[in-house]
């Protein structure tokens, strides 16, 4: 996964040391409701909805927008915070060391022939919405919100598991 020029810039000063870094994850659906669009990420080839880091001063939702368009080469609309919650803290095979507070949006889909667009994925697919692939609990609770018809965000007061 590529890593934002600013953590990089972070890591020259405090080495591998845990990092509290901001996140945004795109459910994205058609515009019928019926599919979500996942990607398979390279890095570990799990399915997962489009996911970003939020770089300095960008809003969550703009992130999500960006990362959909970066890393399957679609446009979306946010419609709305499905859910709010934190990671638990994962150290990369380099050593370093991050924890997300993630922002999960339900977004639609917009335009675009989805493909995997910035060599972060190897597979980018439209999946029924009750025909999804084995993903990792923690994704798969941020599809279930991010799909879900609930007004309000759901607020995850746990640390996910992987």
């Amino acid at each position: 996964m590529a890593t934002p020029d600013f953590v990089l810039e972070l890591r020259e000063h405090v080495g591998s040391a845990p990092l509290w870094l901001a996140g945004a994850t795109a459910v994205i659906r058609d515009r019928a409701g019926e599919h979500v669009l996942l990607v398979r990420r390279s890095d570990n080839g799990w399915w997962t909805p489009v996911t970003g880091i939020v770089d300095p001063g960008e809003h969550p939702a703009d992130t999500a927008v960006r990362e959909a368009k970066e890393e399957a080469d679609v446009d979306i609309r946010v419609d709305r915070v499905a859910s709010i919650g934190v990671s638990r803290m994962v150290t990369y095979a380099n050593g370093d060391q991050a924890q997300y507070i993630d922002h999960t949006f339900a977004c639609t889909y917009l335009s675009g022939d989805p493909h995997p667009a910035d060599g972060e994925n190897t597979d980018v697919r439209w999946f029924p919405v009750d025909e999804l692939p084995e993903m990792r609990p923690h994704m798969l609770a941020r599809v279930d919100a991010g799909l879900s018809a609930e007004e309000r965000a759901r607020i995850v007061t746990t640390t996910e598991s992987h």
